[in-house]
């Protein structure tokens, strides 16, 4: 059979056959559980300041919640979500005038951009300024990186005029594009 278990006695408590505790050893024995209380709150304070260096606290102190301004808030998002180049770029749309200049963009602007090849296509309303801007496109590619950031826009494609609609008639010459033969 098993030997009952050892029952240990408590904390200031008399042994059966022990003579009874005296002044001193109570006083010893209550010594002992403040001690025991006092570390356990030590612990407590502890874990709560290490809580609250590690962001799980809330209080006078700014975190992550607080509210913050409209502008850092979107430059914040704009670099989580990797926008950085496609907003510059968009800027670069609303800006066009103040970057290359009101002769320019009285006469260009810019159509679209190809983020992957980092290609600017700009449409012109002449061949003349569409020629006059092939001739700056070196100039253009190294202001609008400056303003964006390098290697932003590699190449600028620049477009003549559109063509007229092409106007399908009775009389058409076989293989003809029509007005697009002669235009731009």
């Amino acid at each position: 059979m098993s030997e009952p278990a050892e029952h240990s006695p408590e904390p200031g408590a008399a042994e059966p056959g022990a003579p009874a505790p005296t002044g001193a050893d109570l006083a010893r024995s209550a010594l002992r559980a403040a001690r025991a209380q006092a570390r356990q709150r030590g612990e407590q304070v502890r874990e709560k300041r290490e809580a609250k260096r590690h962001g799980l606290r809330s209080g006078a102190r700014s975190d992550g919640r607080d509210p913050v301004p409209l502008g850092a808030a979107l430059n914040r998002l704009l670099t989580e979500r990797g926008w950085e180049s496609s907003a510059a770029v968009g800027g670069v749309m609303g800006r066009w005038p103040q970057i290359v200049g009101p002769d320019i963009a009285a006469h260009c602007h810019p159509s679209s951009y190809d983020e992957a090849a980092a290609v600017l296509t700009v449409q012109c309303d002449s061949t003349a300024w569409a020629t006059q801007l092939r001739w700056l496109a070196r100039q253009l590619v190294a202001r609008l990186n400056h303003e964006l950031g390098h290697g932003t826009v590699r190449t600028i494609k620049v477009l003549g005029p559109a063509a007229p609609a092409r106007g399908y008639g009775r009389l058409r010459a076989p293989g003809s594009k029509g007005p697009g033969d002669t235009w731009g």
